[in-house]
Order: structure tokens, then C-alpha cells, then sequence
């Protein structure tokens, strides 16, 4: 993996930044409307129900109807797509590790669908290997290898995860299972993502193997990733997104409803 020769995680983000086409990744916060800190959230839970009641007017317009389970599943999965893209994009391309402090994390919301379209990271700290250019920078934490630099992922995953579940679940009424479901969806998605949109699928699958190596609760499984004959890598979700409510939806293919039922 080749380092940039930049000692800061900033320019990192910066890097990794001009490689994204789907969402908006800065190492600042700008000014004006529209950011908000992950930290601000979790401080004032019923900012969550704000971003649902958006959400809410979004489905409606386009279904007709808005299930508080539906609304409760997307501003879930939402979420913690935010400190999990973070992390496992930084890991694909710089093999450096945030500490994905909530205040250390902001993000934006889309103008029409309220989904994340921006993440700022805004902390200078990370981890890294003993090669990278920034080990003996104090803002680096070395690691001796990349199973250890799999394990602070982890860590600090967990770390900002476990502050969603306890702020998120009395506001969305979902349950501890499922909350930490989705934040293990979350983790292994945004690892695979990260080498498919970048042209080296199998690399994500690698990283999401590394970091997901075994269950590491309270995350609910290891690696779920696996190959499906000619249809290539796919994999079975913990948490359900609770789409199927809505009118004409179905559940996802790997939706855990479905293979409860087989």
C-alpha cells in the first residue's frame, strides 16, 4: 500500500477524499448550516426523532405512509454508516485507524433524502503501522501489524458504536440485538464497499476478514461474506432494515426475516 507523504491523518482524508464518488469526505468542518457533530447527537437524543420526522416526510411523499420501525431502521443504519465508512476507508487506503470520537466526526445530510452525504473527521490521532511515514509523529499510535491495526479498528468502532446503542435505543424503541446487528452490518459493509468502489473487491473482503476475523461482541458475528456461484461476493445481513413495511417492499434478499423463515 502506498503512504502518503503527508504527516497527518488530515491529509489523508484529503487523499482518500479525491478517490469518492458516493459521499463527501473532508478533514474540516466548513461553516454554516448543515454539519453536525456525531457527539451532538448522542448528547440530545431527540435530535434523532428531528432527522426521523424528515425521513418520515420523505416516505411519505413518495409510499404514502411512514412506519416508525422503517423510519427507526434507516436513521439506524444511517448512523453508524458514518464512524464505519470512516474507518474502513482510511483502512483501505492508508492502512491508518481514526479514533472515530463522536466529536471527532460530523456529517451532512442530503438536501432531498435525508441520508449522510458528507462525513467530516476532524481528530488528528490514528493508529498505524511501523512503515508509515507518520509513526514518529505524536499524533500516531504504532501498532506492531495489521492484525493489531484490525483489532484498534475495533476498538474504537465499538467504542463509538456503544454510546449509539445506549442513546439510540430508548428514542427508536429497537432493542439492544438489533441495534448492534446493524452496527455489525455496518462495520462489514463499509470494509467490503470500500475495496469494491475502489476497482479490488477481494481487498475489502480481506479487510473485512481481518477485522471480522471471529465475533467480537457485543458486534453479533464474525465475517459473513462468501461466494454465491456466478452472482460473485455476497452476504448475510444481521439486522433488518425494516423496509418490507413499506407499501409494495418486500424484504432484502439477505434480509435475516427470510432465512427464519426457511
Amino acid at each position: 500500500m502506498r503512504q502518503h507523504p503527508a504527516f497527518d491523518l488530515g491529509a489523508s482524508v484529503t487523499k482518500v477524499a479525491a478517490l469518492q464518488q458516493r459521499l463527501e469526505l473532508r478533514p474540516d468542518l466548513p461553516a454554516g448550516d448543515g454539519w453536525r457533530r456525531c457527539s451532538e447527537l448522542l448528547a440530545d437524543p431527540a435530535r434523532f426523532d428531528i432527522w426521523r420526522k424528515r425521513l418520515a416526510g420523505w416516505l411519505r411523499a413518495r409510499f404514502g405512509e411512514a412506519p416508525a420501525r422503517t423510519t427507526a431502521g434507516y436513521v439506524m443504519s444511517w448512523y453508524l454508516h458514518v464512524p464505519a465508512y470512516t474507518a474502513a476507508m482510511l483502512l483501505y487506503h492508508e492502512r491508518r485507524v481514526p479514533l472515530l470520537h463522536p466529536a471527532e466526526l460530523a456529517f451532512r445530510l442530503a438536501g432531498d433524502r435525508p441520508h449522510p452525504d458528507g462525513i467530516a473527521v476532524l481528530g488528528g490521532e490514528f493508529y498505524c503501522l511501523p512503515a508509515d511515514p507518520a509513526a514518529g509523529r505524536r499524533e500516531a499510535t504504532v501498532v506492531p501489524d495489521e492484525r493489531a491495526l484490525a483489532a484498534a479498528l475495533r476498538v474504537r468502532y465499538v467504542a463509538h458504536a456503544a454510546k449509539f446503542v445506549r442513546a439510540y435505543g430508548p428514542v427508536s424503541r429497537l432493542g439492544r440485538r438489533t441495534l448492534w446487528a446493524a452496527a455489525t452490518d455496518a462495520l462489514e459493509n463499509s470494509l467490503w464497499w470500500a475495496g469494491r468502489q475502489n476497482g479490488d473487491e477481494g481487498a475489502g473482503v480481506a479487510d473485512a476478514a481481518l477485522v471480522l476475523d471471529a465475533r467480537h461482541a457485543p458486534l453479533t458475528s464474525p465475517s459473513k461474506l462468501y461466494l454465491d456461484g456466478d452472482n460473485g461476493w455476497t452476504r448475510q445481513r444481521e439486522s433488518c432494515c425494516f423496509s418490507y413495511l413499506l407499501p409494495g417492499e418486500a424484504e432484502c434478499a439477505e434480509c435475516p426475516r427470510t432465512r427464519r423463515r426457511t
